[in-house]
């Protein structure tokens, strides 16, 4: 059966409603994978998914009060029943405390009329062939491992006349390697849009000559140490702060970035000088969409808000705290800078250059971290973490790596750890090991930090 387009979904299910205001996004999700285990590829796949989330506004005698209600495969048959849920579902909600004026229109997208642009097996081109090629310089490594694609074409339209659409591809590529019994394991991930700048031979050169690192272990006792986090790492940790940082839950002295005696702490310095933090939508090899489009309301974004312009925004700027994510709402209500992110995140540490090598090479003493994973927030009001190290750790000694520790569990602060920054490479793409599958455009550079607390031993791998 023939589906409607989705565009003609949002115009039918603007057209079909009757409260106050009404919202629709559609998105076209398509997915490619390859994944592959004891050196041996093992499946390879392809899917589609189609949903709509359809947002309700009505008006009340004291406010505006609003629900979204979402349906996958959706058809023109399904539209009345869905829009008349989520109004029905609407003028029986409270108010909103997020209420505000839609977001008038800004133009019709140019590209607003075409189709979804789906990925497909394709995308890999000749992966599986290097995957082979790889694995055959070293038959002693157990390679397990998978490469993804997704390409997301999102529609939102409003009946403010709001029409956009945007395509946002992204992919990324996991290894793990394993030996000797598999009592020794590595992992090596990329992030990428379109694999033309990932080579599976470079993450398998490094799971074999970080495999031979593990060949001699070092007993280093849990406890403060000098530490370097490679970028992976360093992902993992500001992802955690950035999404951390909304200015209502600071205004009201629930998080780290809250000053004691009220208030936030934009204009403080919370980090060494020249780190910067920010997100913008038209980040090179990164690109996101420049407007926003959600389904829900929490701290970090409103359904009162989709359309918006999402332009570049600096979260720490020089070390300072420049901005907290807030919404059109709450800017207006605390007088805090309009600050919505898009979906990326870049830091850069001005001073920083050269590449993870490079960093080792001229560190005395301290462990690199290959990886963190299963991070958890112990207590917002200081953003502590903890979480595990994961398939590496290593001890450096005069710029070389000597052999290799157990693993840790670490508590720390990313905010903290801000202050404690001793050394930095330049800033590259990077894949978060715990965030990846929800952060894929991340910029980070690996760092050199003082005193990060490894609190115990761990038996992970």
């Amino acid at each position: 059966m023939m589906r409607a387009a989705p565009q003609e979904l949002i115009e039918r299910a603007i057209s079909l409603s009757t409260t106050d205001g009404c919202a629709v996004i559609v998105r076209d999700v398509s997915r490619a994978d390859l994944r592959w285990a004891r050196t041996t590829l093992t499946t390879n796949g392809e899917s589609t998914a189609l949903d709509i989330t359809v947002i309700a506004f009505s008006r009340t005698a004291t406010g505006t009060a609003t629900a979204s209600i979402g349906r996958a495969a959706p058809d023109l048959a399904d539209l009345s029943a869905l829009v008349r849920e989520a109004e029905a579902a609407a003028r029986e909600a409270q108010d909103a405390d997020d209420a505000f004026p839609l977001v008038s229109s800004e133009g019709i997208d140019p590209t607003w009329n075409e189709p979804a642009e789906p990925t497909s097996g394709a995308i890999f081109g000749t992966l599986a062939q290097r995957l082979g090629e790889a694995f055959a310089g070293n038959t002693a490594i157990e390679h397990f491992g998978y490469a993804e694609h997704v390409s997301t074409t999102t529609w939102l339209g409003t009946s403010m006349g709001i029409r956009r659409r945007f395509v946002q591809p992204e992919g990324r590529l996991e290894m793990t390697g394993k030996s000797d019994g598999r009592t020794r394991s590595s992992w090596w991930g990329a992030a990428t849009t379109d694999f033309t700048d990932v080579d599976p031979a470079d993450g398998a050169a490094y799971l074999a000559k970080s495999l031979g690192w593990q060949a001699r272990r070092v007993e280093i006792a849990p406890g403060r140490h000098d530490a370097i986090l490679t970028s992976s790492a360093v992902g993992d940790l500001m992802v955690d702060l950035w999404w951390s940082a909304a200015g209502r839950d600071a205004t009201e002295g629930r998080s780290v970035f809250s000053r004691p005696g009220g208030g936030t702490r934009i204009g403080d310095r919370i980090g060494i000088p020249g780190i910067s933090l920010s997100s913008n939508p038209d980040e090179p090899g990164m690109l996101s969409a420049d407007f926003m489009a959600t389904g829900t309301t929490s701290s970090f974004a409103s359904v009162f808000d989709n359309g918006m312009a999402l332009p570049r925004v600096d979260w720490i700027a020089d070390g300072i705290l420049k901005n907290l994510i807030t919404t059109r709402q709450f800017a207006d209500e605390s007088g805090l800078a309009l600050a919505a992110p898009a979906d990326v995140v870049r830091m850069q540490v001005d001073s920083g250059f050269g590449s993870l090598e490079d960093l080792v090479a001229r560190t005395s003493r301290g462990l690199l971290v290959t990886c963190l994973w299963y991070n958890r927030l112990v207590d917002p009001q200081t953003l502590l973490l903890t979480g595990l190290t994961r398939d590496g750790v290593y001890e450096v000694r005069d710029g070389e790596i000597v052999g290799a520790a157990g693993n840790f569990r670490f508590n720390d602060s990313p905010v903290s750890m801000l202050q404690r920054i001793t050394d930095s490479t330049t800033t590259s793409r990077t894949m978060p090991r715990e965030f990846g599958d929800y952060a894929n455009r991340v910029a980070m550079p690996a760092l050199a930090v003082s005193d990060f607390h490894f609190s115990t031993a761990s038996e992970a791998l």
